[in-house]
């Protein structure tokens, strides 16, 4: 039997701790919990979880610091969790590094949603079948940018680019659909697993991210253009 899917929460609140070992247990999560920034990162750096969720106002180091020392390491899918109408914290997070965000008080059924969701879409892809074992693995290729959906691996002019999963996850959908305007509220569906709720800049912010580690195109133009009242456009500069 597979081990369970590991979930590591980073938060203070004991009570809330518990209810989510609880909640996330039934769902089929092993949970393991540190109440202060230093050992959960600690925790974080030693062992491969599927998932940390992670408070922002934490004793010690605050969540920022501890997303920052971890995304030098490890690109675990990260849920931050923000004070409620603290936009910038959200906005912070996800330039860190964050893959998605859930403001507090929250529904604890929300954020094992979050999970299902950001653990879904971080899973591995399947092996091959027997009948395809053979067959070289696909890559997508617009320009210069190579995606390998299989390994989930980016390459820019050759040179491999670190991605979360969210970032890669948003790459994926405008790679495939390159030359063609993909609306933020069909992005949101299919990256963060969710509907885009007013004044949610989580895609926006993904997609600022994409563009600085990405780098221009060939050309020197905007890679990923932004068409107003519409979504955004992986441009293609090559037939």
């Amino acid at each position: 039997m597979a081990d369970p899917p590991q979930i590591l929460v980073i938060d203070d609140d004991a009570e809330l701790c518990e209810l989510l070992a609880e909640l996330l247990g039934q769902e089929g999560y092993a949970v393991e919990s540190a109440r202060d920034a230093i050992s959960g990162l600690a925790r974080a750096q030693e062992k491969q979880f599927t998932l940390v969720v992670l408070d922002v106002m934490l004793p010690g180091l605050n969540g920022f610091e501890v997303l920052t020392r971890l995304r030098q390491s490890s690109r675990v899918p990260v849920l931050m969790l923000t004070a409620r109408g603290e936009d910038v914290d959200r906005i912070v997070g996800l330039e860190m590094g964050a893959d998605d965000y859930l403001p507090k008080p929250f529904n604890p059924r929300e954020l094992v949603a979050r999970v299902r969701a950001l653990h879904r879409r971080a899973a591995p892809a399947a092996a091959p079948t027997a009948a395809g074992a053979g067959e070289a693995p696909q890559v997508l290729t617009v320009d210069d940018l190579e995606v390998a959906p299989a390994a989930r691996r980016v390459r820019v002019r050759g040179g491999d680019v670190k991605l979360t999963t969210a970032e890669y996850d948003l790459l994926e959908v405008l790679v495939r659909q390159a030359g063609t305007v993909v609306s933020r509220e069909d992005l949101a569906r299919r990256v963060l697993g969710r509907r885009l709720a007013a004044y949610d800049r989580g895609i926006d912010m993904h997609v600022s991210n994409l563009r600085r580690k990405l780098g221009p195109g060939p050309g020197g133009g905007e890679r990923i253009k932004t068409v107003r009242n519409a979504g955004y456009i992986l441009a293609r500069e090559r037939p």
